[in-house]
């Protein structure tokens, strides 16, 4: 099986053949931003969950500017964003849905025997490390804040 690395270079490729505009624009700036990584001087192996934590922050990048686009009337700028986050989303995790996020919370408030706010940092801790890629931080926080309360 490819790993993400690979799989988005060959997509860079079909991205070219078929001049998908969008495509290409996006993969190029993960490609970038791997590149960065691995020359960043740290030493830090790329690996899948490396990769996939670097496709959420850009993925979140593009949604703020969208939040922002979208504030300003620039309905031109926002398109942009929309297309590269729908092509950033094809190299995360399936993303659960609330219900399954909740349950998921659930079961680790209950496994950490969290009571209250005062637990709120363990259990994001934890939640953060379970369901990385599969839900963004913003949704597991609020989720989490409703169960402790």
């Amino acid at each position: 099986m490819m790993n993400l690395e690979e799989r988005i270079n060959s997509d860079l490729k079909d991205a070219m053949k078929a001049k998908d505009q969008a495509a290409l624009r996006t993969i190029r700036s993960v490609k970038s931003a791997i590149l960065l990584f691995k020359t960043d001087g740290t030493g830090a192996e790329l690996d899948d969950e490396a990769a996939i934590k670097m496709v959420q922050k850009l993925v979140k990048q593009r949604q703020d500017s969208l939040d922002i686009y979208e504030k300003q009337g620039r309905e031109d700028l926002a398109v942009t964003e929309r297309e590269e986050i729908e092509v950033l989303k094809r190299y995360l995790p399936k993303q659960l849905s609330e219900d399954e996020l909740t349950s998921e919370i659930t079961s680790i408030i209950k496994d950490m025997g969290a009571s209250g706010m005062k637990d709120m940092g363990k259990v994001m801790a934890e939640a953060n490390q379970r369901l990385a890629g599969k839900a963004d931080g913003k949704t597991i926080a609020s989720i989490v804040k409703n169960q402790l309360t």
